[in-house]
């Protein structure tokens, strides 16, 4: 090819598609002008819409709006874009959005918001029963003749010129076939006027688009819902590891839209899509309230994630929704509170080392456990946890997920190890995380009415304390639709534990919802990793004693399970490495490699870079797509789901050696819970990596 003959081919392409579009435009305005009930502005956001009816869409005019007995929707449109409720407006004077409100000069125009905002409700409900999210919902008030681009609360306002890209910009929520059934259905649902609807295709002269070869023929009205569900599930397959973990089974969709009278709790194993609900439900709530909604967890990386997920999913109200750690999030509502407080997390180490020295070293604990690690968790997740302050309360508590039977000695000997710790830290006028949720427990309860939350969700619940729901409960109280708790008592990978109960909390009939199927693991999968805590029965946070292995309908049973022993270190990091490969750089932006410790996680940072493999710590993933491999703990991987998943050196838990054989069991079991976790993690391979010969050992001579 001659020099410059790439960049003529390009400037020829880009002419004729330019060309192609103008035909298009022409044939749709032509199409356009023969709705004579329609006015002039319609008319001209009509043919601009009537491009994308030609690349699928469906676009519905003028139709009826149900239960009313004049009213009118100007354009229903749907596409993989998702349904848009659009109200075209050619109003003389030009709109503006300021200060919560709609204008166009001296005029409020609020109640055009208001109606609009009614008929997309009308629309959500009529989707819902196909299982559509209302988050693929969307009201679009558009101003003929006018140049906007603004949002007002969930309303997005567009001018006619900018309504075209920005509908192309929208993300894929609607497969091709879910298309045709959701416009077949909204046509039914929105009674027709004369000529009020356009299927693909439609318009006059040579210059109109054909419909899609591909599409099957046959009578759209007809097209199974089950079947649209399945076509779902399998494009959200297809994608990005982070699309699927924001996709909601058409199942789940009155889940996120139902009303409840005061506190809901939604539990359910592994993989059955707790998260995804929370996620939409947030964006449910945001759409229908006017106060913001604070959705938190225990750990500091998902709610980075989850923030990016909802934003891509509904960004008209991510703003209104904020996500924090719930320790992060009680140290800014003391700031703003101008309460006192001095976290230090190394001082308060230090006091505690202390107060081992002095209290602990020498007391009946050592003979169960000489190692003060046990007996720093007793004061962080029972004592201070539970919020207890008077040892008759501590000497006759039930500790629960704790197997120990401490006797009366050995509780005194806690107290006097927990009271000295007290006085150390005190006197270093330093605070430790369990102090920040109890001054802001204390400071809700103090000022209640200056809550700014509409509701509250609180992820992964399980792993919380006891005060730290209190406090959550707190800032909502029993409220219709405030308090939701999301999570698995099964999963709970802290020790100790509490009853909702316990935080006066009744989730009890309609407001504690169980799913029971399994859209994530692999069947191979989810069968390994139940056969790890298969005798590990567990007290869940709402008082039931539950068995390891439960039931789980499965919904996806293609995926592999990969086991791989080898004899030494060098052997199994040489076996990782070639899996990775084999698999190739395309899979690598959806797998992870979870390890148990951060001593591990370094050692394998230092074994990719040598090897050349991209990596990004889950400590700053953010939910974005990234060209790399996922890095981090069993704990870091909680909330979050890989297509790949391998766990290196899994069967060596690296605990230290304990006197006490109940404490010793314990710590074996929670180390089967975060192993469980992790494998959950996997939804199509799993590789299991050990080594017969333990890191730091010789192998043995032949």
């Amino acid at each position: 090819m001659v020099a410059g003959g790439s960049a003529s081919a390009r400037a020829q392409e880009a002419r004729r598609c330019e060309r192609e579009l103008r035909e298009q435009l022409r044939a749709a305005q032509r199409e356009a002008r023969r709705w004579e009930a329609a006015s002039e502005g319609e008319r001209r956001v009509a043919a601009q819409l009537l491009l994308f009816t030609r690349r699928g869409w469906r676009l519905l005019v003028d139709r009826r709006w149900p239960g009313t007995r004049s009213a009118n929707v100007d354009m229903l449109l749907v596409g993989p874009g998702g349904v848009f409720v659009i109200d075209v407006k050619n109003w003389q004077a030009a709109p503006e959005a300021a200060d919560g409100h709609l204008t166009a000069g001296p005029q409020r125009r609020d109640g055009e918001i208001g109606k609009l905002l009614a008929v997309t409700r009308v629309a959500e409900g009529a989707v819902a029963s196909l299982g559509m999210s209302p988050v693929a919902v969307q009201p679009l008030m558009v101003f003929a003749g006018r140049s906007v681009d603004d949002r007002l609360g969930r309303v997005r306002l567009l001018g006619e010129r900018e309504v075209a890209p920005a509908l192309m910009a929208e993300r894929t929520r609607i497969p091709a076939a879910g298309v045709r059934a959701i416009a077949d259905h909204l046509e039914a649902v929105f009674p027709a006027y004369e000529g009020s609807s356009v299927r693909p295709g439609a318009g006059d002269g040579p210059e109109a688009a054909p419909a899609d070869p591909a599409a099957p023929a046959g009578d759209d009205a007809l097209f199974d819902v089950g079947g649209l569900g399945e076509a779902a599930v399998e494009a959200a397959r297809r994608g990005p590891v982070e699309q699927w973990m924001t996709f909601l089974h058409p199942d789940q969709v009155a889940l996120v839209r139902r009303n409840w009278s005061g506190p809901a709790r939604v539990s359910g194993p592994a993989g059955t899509g707790k998260t995804v609900v929370a996620l939409h439900r947030a964006a449910h709530l945001a759409q229908r309230t006017t106060g913001r909604i604070l959705y938190v967890t225990f750990a500091s990386n998902l709610p980075r994630v989850q923030n990016t997920f909802l934003r891509t999913m509904s960004p008209a109200v991510a703003d209104r929704v904020e996500f924090r750690s719930l320790h992060s999030w009680a140290q800014r509502f003391l700031d703003e509170r101008h309460i006192p407080h001095h976290l230090h997390g190394d001082r308060a180490e230090d006091a505690f080392s202390r107060a081992w020295v002095r209290r602990g070293r020498q007391s009946p604990l050592s003979s169960l456990d000489p190692s003060p690690r046990y007996w720093h968790e007793e004061i962080d997740c029972v004592i201070k946890g539970r919020g207890i302050t008077r040892f008759e309360e501590y000497a006759t508590l039930r500790r629960h997920r704790r197997r120990t039977n401490l006797r009366r000695p050995h509780r005194e000997a806690v107290w006097a190890l927990y009271e000295e710790y007290e006085r150390v830290r005190t006197e270093r006028g330093v605070h430790d995380f369990n102090d920040i949720l109890s001054l802001a427990l204390a400071e809700a309860r103090a000022r209640p009415g200056r809550n700014p939350y509409a509701a509250v969700i609180a992820d992964e619940v399980q792993d919380l304390t006891l005060v730290g729901v209190r406090l959550l409960h707190a800032l909502v109280g029993d409220a219709p639709n405030g308090l939701l708790l999301v999570g698995d008592g099964q999963q709970a990978v802290y020790p100790g534990g509490f009853r909702l109960s316990d935080a006066g909390i009744d989730v009890r009939g309609d407001r504690g919802q169980v799913l029971r199927t399994n859209y994530r693991n692999a069947k191979e999968i989810l069968d390994a990793a139940l056969t790890v805590v298969a005798e590990d029965a567990f007290d869940d946070i709402d008082g039931t004693r539950t068995a390891g292995l439960r039931e789980v309908e499965l919904t996806y049973h293609d995926g592999q399970v990969t086991r791989s022993v080898s004899r030494t270190p060098a052997e199994h990091d040489a076996a990782l490495l070639a899996a990775l490969r084999a698999r190739g750089p395309r899979s690598w932006p959806d797998s992870a490699v979870l390890c148990r410790s951060k001593r591990e996680i370094g050692h394998y940072r230092r074994l990719f870079a040598q090897a050349g493999i991209p990596l990004c710590s889950l400590e700053r993933y953010d939910g974005h797509p990234v060209e790399a491999v996922k890095l981090g703990s069993y704990r870091r991987a909680k909330g979050l789901e890989f297509k790949h998943v391998y766990l290196p050196d899994h069967t060596s838990p690296p605990l230290p050696p304990c006197a006490d054989q109940e404490i010793a069991e314990e710590r074996e079991e929670l180390f089967r819970t975060q192993l469980f976790v992790a494998m959950t993690r996997a939804r199509d391979t799993l590789w299991l990596g050990s080594v017969t010969t333990p890191r730091g050992t010789a192998p043995a001579r032949r």
